[in-house]
């Protein structure tokens, strides 16, 4: 099982996107992620991996995650074909439910029930991206004789987040990989379970080394907001057990999260650190040192 560890860039203004990038390559870092945030600073995540590939040679990068339904599919399909033909085998596309921010989830207007839309759309999104030409007739997209041109030579892991109980069977019934987020490492164990049931259930399987983790790191003892995060997701569980205090807290959990099934984690700043540098380069002496 390869672990490797990637870097989120949590608040960080679109403006930073750049000298960043140039750091995480400069360093040998494995991957860069973006997630989705509207009403923020941060860099809209399609744009920054356009960017962010652009600027390096050997960074993978990734959605942590992007919000599926609100978007049309086709033009899905499309950004992540024109992705794949300029930086071959180092697009990581992860997709969600719905913005973590429940203010902004009116931005992403569906056709109807959010979960069934995400199982039409994903679904619609690997065959274009597989298929030279698809035609679909489902309840809310209806597409002929589509494709997006040139498709990618390897095709692309297709990765889902969330972590409520239909959450986790959607993973197993459609997608490649998962990324979860504020889980203590027994619950993630209990995740990776969950998914790997559906999984058997609907015919598949899930590759062990596909099941990830969102790790936020804080400078020292996390902060109000980040604890009402974690709260907000996991209302019973224990701080010091999902967000850790400093590094060696921080490498002791991901070597709880390895016991537990999880080997690909994206370590984000828990907070706005005093310098991004100095955050990175602790990163990388007391946590990259786990990669296998």
């Amino acid at each position: 099982m390869k672990v490797r560890l990637g870097i989120g860039l949590g608040d960080s203004p679109a403006g930073e996107l750049s000298a960043q990038v140039d750091r995480l390559e400069e360093l040998g870092i494995d991957s860069l992620w973006l997630s989705e945030v509207v009403t923020g600073p941060q860099v809209e995540p399609f744009t920054g991996l356009a960017w962010a590939a652009a600027r390096t040679r050997r960074l993978k990068v990734g959605t942590g995650v992007a919000v599926l339904p609100g978007r049309h599919p086709v033009l899905v399909a499309k950004q992540l074909a024109s992705l794949a033909a300029l930086a071959p085998r180092r697009v990581l596309p992860v997709f969600g439910l719905q913005p973590a921010r429940s203010r902004e989830r009116a931005f992403f207007p569906v056709p109807g029930p959010r979960g069934e839309v995400l199982d039409e759309a994903f679904a619609l999104v690997r065959r274009l991206l597989t298929e030279p030409t698809v035609t679909f007739r489902g309840r809310f997209f209806q597409i002929e004789d589509a494709g997006v041109g040139t498709l990618p030579a390897t095709p692309l892991d297709l990765w889902l987040g969330g972590s409520a109980p239909a959450d986790l069977r959607r993973v197993g019934r459609l997608a490649d990989g998962w990324l979860g987020s504020f889980l203590t490492p027994a619950q993630a164990a209990d995740a990776v379970a969950a998914i790997r049931r559906a999984a058997d259930e609907a015919g598949r399987e899930v590759e062990p080394d596909h099941f990830g983790m969102s790790l936020p790191v804080p400078d020292g003892e996390p902060d109000e907001a980040l604890v009402r995060a974690l709260h907000a997701r996991n209302p019973g569980a224990d701080p010091r057990s999902v967000v850790p205090s400093g590094w060696a807290e921080a490498r002791e959990l991901v070597e709880r999260y390895v016991d537990a099934g999880i080997s690909k984690f994206v370590v984000r700043p828990g907070g706005v650190p005093a310098s991004f540098d100095r955050w990175l380069d602790d990163f990388a002496e007391r946590l990259r040192p786990l990669q296998t």
